[in-house]
């Protein structure tokens, strides 16, 4: 008999027991879950953000747009930093630890042996249920077809670009990982797209026609805009944002083209670690955070640096090893050229381990990256390195893995809801 959750603490130590990182990828649970809890058809319209690069901050913006027109939003996001309270969010507010306990024992008694993001996800939705939302808007945690927030209705699906990512799940080859993605596309719901690598866009445009589903590219945003997240490749974001908006507002009773609420939308999206920058104080020297994982990613941040004429002192990285992380690595280390760069392990068994990392970073001069023991021995190592040279264009960055984020805002959690 599975045993009572009584508070929000209960509720961390069990989804501890499911592993962060155990996947079993099938459908049947959550759609057995989603109608024993009557959530087949939710009480509020649906959006689903899939792709690689990008799909938290897309998702970001879109909750921001929704809220700027007065629609009550939830926001469901990962992974998370510090508290898996991040996940999901209401109005840009995380949800109450109060209301956790029932909702997981509403979930428990469904006798499902869920995966951890299958109970986030069935969490997430009790919550929007709950606070009444308007709208849902849903980030997919890994792939599409397989992925739990596929069990449930879209009004409208969004795809960042696509690239290499989770291979050893999705396949070993771009075509795989895009039709993987694509298989999301379950009904006739719109769906808005970056741009994509042609590959990628065929998987997309064939899922789409064989359900009657209507591509819409991501259009320019309006000039004049400004952007609560810094950095050109956000541009890309807050366009397919937008576009997602003009599909959803009619659902919702809004105006698609209120180019006063889109500004205020756009310019209030705020998420943590997206290029975002800190600034020195007695604990740490001047900091910029972003989790650029793969080497799309990596191109985007060092386009970004590169526009905003900041030139990193130093980097503090780390990665997953089951990530493209080799040429990520190697395309920061062009850029950083003699700037050196520290390694610390990560809490996690998915980890590359430091010595691996740099070994590959020093197989070719200049050989400047080095092993550290752990985040905070690798922060004080970059201040030292970086000297005098600290400042706000000459910031100490750290990259690599949304998991060296977190283990960054584990050491300065006050810093996870600092805004730009």
């Amino acid at each position: 008999m599975q045993k009572k959750i009584k508070n929000f603490q209960d509720v961390l130590a069990h989804l501890d027991s499911l592993g962060l990182f155990h996947m079993d990828l099938r459908l049947d649970r959550m759609r057995r879950a989603l109608e024993a809890l009557r959530l087949t058809k939710p009480p509020f319209v649906t959006a689903q953000i899939l792709g690689t690069n990008g799909k938290g901050s897309t998702a970001a913006f879109l909750a921001s747009l929704c809220t700027a027109h007065g629609c009550r939003a939830g926001l469901y996001i990962s992974p998370h930093f510090v508290s898996p309270t991040e996940r999901i969010l209401i109005d840009g507010n995380s949800w109450p630890e109060k209301y956790w306990a029932d909702a997981a024992n509403a979930i428990l008694q469904l006798g499902e042996n869920l995966t951890y993001f299958e109970f986030m996800t069935l969490l997430a939705l009790l919550a929007f249920s709950q606070a009444s939302v308007d709208v849902a808007i849903l980030e997919a945690g890994l792939g599409g077809r397989h992925d739990a927030t596929t069990a449930i209705p879209a009004d409208v699906l969004c795809y960042t670009p696509i690239a290499m990512d989770h291979a050893n799940v999705l396949g070993p080859t771009l075509k795989d990982i895009a039709a993987d993605k694509a298989a999301a596309v379950r009904g006739n719901a719109p769906v808005c797209t970056a741009p994509q690598f042609p590959v990628a866009a065929r998987g997309i445009a064939d899922a789409a026609a064989a359900r009657n589903a209507p591509i819409i590219p991501a259009a320019p945003l309006p000039t004049g805009f400004t952007l609560g997240l810094n950095g050109a490749h956000q541009t890309l974001n807050a366009s397919l944002a937008l576009t997602a908006w003009r599909q959803l507002a009619p659902f919702l009773g809004k105006d698609a083209h209120n180019i006063t609420a889109q500004a205020q939308g756009l310019s209030r999206a705020f998420l943590p670690g997206r290029f975002q920058r800190l600034p020195a104080d007695s604990e740490h020297p001047p900091l910029l955070l972003d989790g650029a994982h793969n080497p799309h990613g990596m191109r985007a941040l060092i386009n970004a640096l590169r526009e905003a004429d900041i030139r990193p002192a130093c980097a503090v990285f780390s990665c997953l090893s089951d990530k493209d992380w080799q040429p990520a690595a190697m395309t920061l280390k062009r850029f950083l050229g003699a700037s050196p760069a520290f390694i610390p392990p990560l809490r996690t068994e998915r980890a590359t381990s430091p010595a691996d990392v740099a070994a590959v970073w020093n197989r070719s001069p200049p050989q400047t990256a080095a092993p550290a023991g752990d985040l905070a021995a690798a922060l004080i190592a970059a201040g030292k390195a970086a000297g005098t040279q600290t400042s706000a264009a000459r910031p100490v960055l750290l990259t690599g893995s949304l998991y060296l984020l977190a283990d960054f805002f584990t050491l300065y959690p006050k810093l996870i809801r600092k805004f730009q």
